[in-house]
């Protein structure tokens, strides 16, 4: 390399060195006083290269240390272990590594026990159900939980009641809601949980309540009914991607819940026959998002509850900050949406939004009595459907059913701040069926965009009773007289003295 660049600047140096090596002018003193010249191009970059080099090395030397003092320093060990402990995969269990069998007739309870008793002890996890129908007794989940039922898995719940173990009733509803004493659990339960998650390949779970209502009707039942699927003083929930279908009694019933989304779930039973099979009970939760389902049961699709008359009043918890959200709901025997009847500890802060109800006896409807106390306040409905139902919009409050004697019917419950916007449908009966009463007038009540197609142009179908409110631009069929008429600019066109009248009609 030197010897290269060196040849490569040998014209330069070989003038250099005869500039140096001719005698000066000036005789032969010239010998001893050479002339200075600088030195030649190739030592100039010998001698750069080697400080340069020499500069690297001791850079190298003293900097070591220090990079890896920056890029790798020690981790204290609690630090490493809470690090290790994010990044661990929660472990994953199949279902027949417990020794379950999917033939539809083996009891497989002691495989979902013993495969959530591992979840539990490592701290979380998943328990797969694998395709097949997996017969079983009831049995409770646990927190940081996922139970993922694949394409084809089925669990089964037995039909024989003495396998369904007994509780306490619930507090808000007093001594049971169909008999005193003890009421059944339901199939898949959960009690003070954080964090569960139900989902799946649209997996199903099937209470095979087709028994229970038999036995419902024949009054052969010493308890109340279970649900299909009860979790309790929990938090952080999720249900999605699944089949829930013929459940004993409420099918999906959260009960003094917290943060729960519930998504791309079908909730099916028999339009008939069916008896009290709701498909979703909110019952005194909190922040509750139920969105893209489809429900076809034999009671009310989606029923917002929080307890009973005086027991509810006691237990306090309302159900508030609720959206339902692109849902598809058929229920002949009752309502698409439900507000109560068992609301004591108070319902606020709903949106019912992007709801289709077909063949349905029911549209939407808020229903209460004397003796529930507590609030509706804060309800909004827009955008809703009603295709084949015989009452589109229900107010009633006259609901009486109670638990017991001990209720107090000077404890009126308060409605108010209900808004229907962008409501439209075809064969309907009576569209609006708002009933208050002297005692529970309906306050502050806004219509807005309504156009519906009826059935019957014989009788007067937007019905009131001690209702105060207002219509705000088009609104088919005539509104009653109790209300107030605002132009679509919102201003004033007539103003109403009649809220107290009433015409509600049930002859049709």
């Amino acid at each position: 390399m030197l010897e290269t660049a060196a040849s490569a600047s040998s014209p330069r140096a070989a003038a250099a060195a005869a500039v140096v090596s001719s005698p000066r002018r000036g005789g032969a003193a010239a010998h001893h006083h050479r002339r200075w010249s600088p030195p030649s191009f190739r030592a100039c970059l010998v001698a750069l290269w080697l400080v340069g080099f020499g500069f690297v090395i001791l850079w190298q030397g003293t900097s070591v240390g220090r990079v890896r003092l920056y890029t790798r320093p020690p981790m204290p060990k609690r630090a490493a272990a809470s690090l290790g402990q994010w990044v661990a995969s929660p472990p994953v269990y199949d279902l027949r590594e417990f020794g379950a069998v999917g033939d539809g007739r083996t009891v497989n309870t002691a495989a979902f026990e013993s495969a959530i008793a591992a979840i539990a002890e490592r701290g979380g996890g998943r328990l797969t159900v694998p395709p097949g129908r997996w017969l079983t007794a009831p049995f409770n989940l646990t927190s940081h939980m996922t139970l993922f039922l694949a394409a084809g898995a089925e669990i089964l719940g037995i039909q024989d009641e003495r396998y369904w173990p007994l509780m306490s009733p619930l507090p808000s509803y007093g001594y049971g809601r169909e008999h005193k004493g003890p009421r059944y659990g339901s199939l898949i339960h959960g009690q003070d949980l954080k964090d569960v998650t139900i989902t799946g390949h649209n997996g199903t779970i099937n209470g095979q309540g087709q028994s229970w209502w038999i036995k419902f009707r024949r009054k052969l039942l010493n308890h109340t009914r279970g649900p299909l699927v009860q979790l309790m003083r929990s938090s952080d929930i999720i249900i999605s991607n699944i089949t829930l279908r013929d459940s004993p009694f409420w099918t999906l019933h959260m009960y003094d819940c917290k943060n729960i989304t519930i998504s791309e779930t079908t909730i099916l039973a028999p339009i008939a026959g069916a008896p009290n099979t709701d498909g979703i009970d909110p019952d005194s939760c909190e922040n509750v998002v139920i969105k893209n389902c489809y429900i076809s049961v034999g009671d009310d699709g989606i029923a917002i509850k929080s307890g009973w008359d005086q027991y509810g009043i006691a237990y306090g918890r309302p159900s508030a900050n609720i959206a339902i959200q692109n849902v598809v709901i058929r229920s002949m025997v009752s309502a698409g949406v439900s507000i109560g009847s068992e609301m004591s500890g108070g319902v606020t802060n709903v949106l019912v939004e992007n709801v289709h109800v077909w063949d349905s006896r029911r549209g939407v409807r808020i229903k209460t009595a004397p003796g529930r106390g507590a609030y509706v306040t804060n309800v909004m409905y827009r955008n809703i459907t009603l295709e084949n139902v015989r009452v589109g919009i229900v107010i009633k409050t006259d609901y009486n059913e109670h638990p017991d004697e001990g209720f107090d019917p000077k404890a009126v419950p308060t409605i108010g701040n209900i808004s229907y916007t962008s409501i439209h449908g075809h064969r309907v009966r009576v569209p609006v069926r708002i009933q208050g009463s002297a005692e529970i007038p309906v306050k502050n009540v806004t219509f807005h965009d309504m156009s519906i197609g009826i059935v019957d142009k014989k009788h007067h179908v937007f019905q009131c009773s001690f209702v105060q409110g207002q219509v705000i631009g088009y609104v088919f069929p005539m509104p009653c007289k109790n209300l107030d008429l605002y132009d679509e600019r919102r201003e004033l066109v007539k103003q109403s003295t009649l809220q107290n009248i009433s015409d509600i009609d049930y002859s049709f």
